[in-house]
């Protein structure tokens, strides 16, 4: 008698949890997976930035690596005007984004 009041104890806790271990599970595999995927992918592309790369910033300056640091690099963006900017700030290198289109 205690024991089948424990088992109907148990099995009415797993059936009311289960939904909530449901919502969990998928909100990671819809929302927090790819989102990690995205950061390590745009962790490896400003790991790629060199010398010479056409970049679009995020605020949408275009111009060319003339110099790359460990967190920021040297864009010139008109004759004789170069920026020195975070690697934060790189929105996409152009060469890049044209070959994943081809």
């Amino acid at each position: 008698m205690i024991l089948q009041a424990q088992s109907d104890g148990i099995a009415s806790l797993v059936s009311s949890l289960l939904p909530f271990i449901l919502i969990i599970a998928v909100f990671y595999f819809l929302i927090l997976r790819p989102q990690q995927k995205r950061q390590k992918e745009r962790a490896k592309l400003l790991e790629g930035v060199k010398k010479g790369d056409k970049i679009i910033t995020s605020g949408g300056i275009h111009g060319t690596v003339e110099g790359v640091e460990d967190d920021s690099v040297l864009v010139k963006i008109a004759d004789n005007v170069k920026v020195k900017m975070d690697k934060a700030a790189i929105g996409t290198i152009v060469g890049l984004t044209d070959q994943g289109k081809k």
